[in-house]
């Protein structure tokens, strides 16, 4: 059930996770749980995200990312929570 209740989280996940196709399984799956937000590459090799929506479907998206897809390995993540900015869609940058 839906409370109105939205949450926003920034995550900065570290390990194998450019050149896995880690963004975009990331956006496809913000997209089917209706998370709003979005997942850019970093130049130190890490990947950032940023996530808006119900705290539970955040929380599933982020245990997503905790393990990322197939190819992927996710040695570490860091996690802030952060007041919502009313971001709309998901998109990589």
């Amino acid at each position: 059930m839906q409370d109105g209740r939205l949450i926003r989280r920034r995550l900065v996940v570290h390990g194998r996770v450019q050149g896995v196709a880690f963004r975009y399984a990331t956006r496809e799956r913000a997209r089917a749980l209706g998370v709003d937000g979005w997942v850019r590459n970093l130049p130190d090799g890490s990947v950032e995200a940023v996530f808006e929506g119900q705290p539970g479907i955040v929380t599933e998206l982020t245990a997503f990312c905790r393990v990322g897809p197939p190819g992927a390995r996710v040695d570490r993540v860091e996690e802030h929570t952060e007041e919502p900015e009313g971001v709309r869609g998901f998109g990589v940058r």
